[in-house]
């Protein structure tokens, strides 16, 4: 979460409709987090505690529709590694940002234990890269999860074999809300993200366009009796 200048972090930076109820929604939607009125300057933010890492686990489940078929994945999680910077707050003093948000990179998400409502069909969900996420102190406390360019895949196969990829020619920011406390969480509602989809009959091939709706638990693997907060 190396804090950086607001439009920086922005760059930073995710018949048949295929629709992820707590992941992607093709079709549109809106952003879930609000951003700061004209004229008005981003508030300071500080992420604690300084140099510790963490990890975000799905509560509930992911659900995606594809036409008449429904895919639930019911574990989605993102951890730190053996060694690196990914899945940390960074050091102080650069876990302050007096005028904007903290952002930091995070290992690519991962998405198992997925079951089809329709017999017949599969689904398995790829990701990859580095991704990316943001926090700006305010009421609502905003976040901002970034997917890498291509760095998300929906594969479904069977009775309609579809590919969909999230970010497919750029890197794609996903607005929605952190919530501190124990654990801290972190959330999005109906965020749009550009999609490409490819497939035959029963793919919804001319989207370009999706929403994404889940809500993490993100807790301290340093110390596990600490949250991670984002304030002021």
């Amino acid at each position: 979460m190396r804090h950086q200048p607001l439009r920086a972090r922005a760059l930073l930076a995710p018949a048949a409709g295929l629709a992820f109820a707590a992941a992607f929604t093709l079709g549109g939607g809106t952003a879930g987090a609000s951003a700061p009125a004209a004229g008005i300057a981003p508030a300071s933010t500080t992420v604690t505690p300084a140099g510790h890492h963490f990890a975000a686990k799905l509560t509930g489940k992911a659900t995606f529709k594809a036409g008449a078929v429904t895919v639930t994945c019911t574990v989605s999680s993102s951890a730190p590694g053996a060694s690196g910077t990914n899945n940390s707050v960074p050091a102080a003093p650069n876990n302050t940002n007096p005028s904007g948000p903290v952002s930091n990179t995070i290992n690519a998400p991962t998405f198992s234990s997925c079951t089809a409502s329709i017999p017949g069909v599969t689904a398995a969900i790829t990701t990859s890269g580095t991704w990316g996420v943001a926090m700006q102190n305010g009421s609502p406390i905003s976040a901002t999860l970034t997917i890498p360019t291509g760095g998300f895949v929906l594969q479904t196969n069977g009775l309609a074999s579809c590919t969909v990829t999230a970010a497919p020619t750029a890197p794609a920011n996903i607005a929605g809300t952190w919530t501190n406390g124990a654990p801290s969480k972190l959330g999005f509602a109906n965020a749009s993200v550009p999609v490409h989809v490819v497939g035959g009959f029963g793919c919804p091939t001319s989207s370009t366009s999706s929403t994404f709706t889940a809500t993490y638990d993100v807790t301290d693997v340093t110390d596990p009796a600490s949250q991670i907060t984002v304030t002021g």
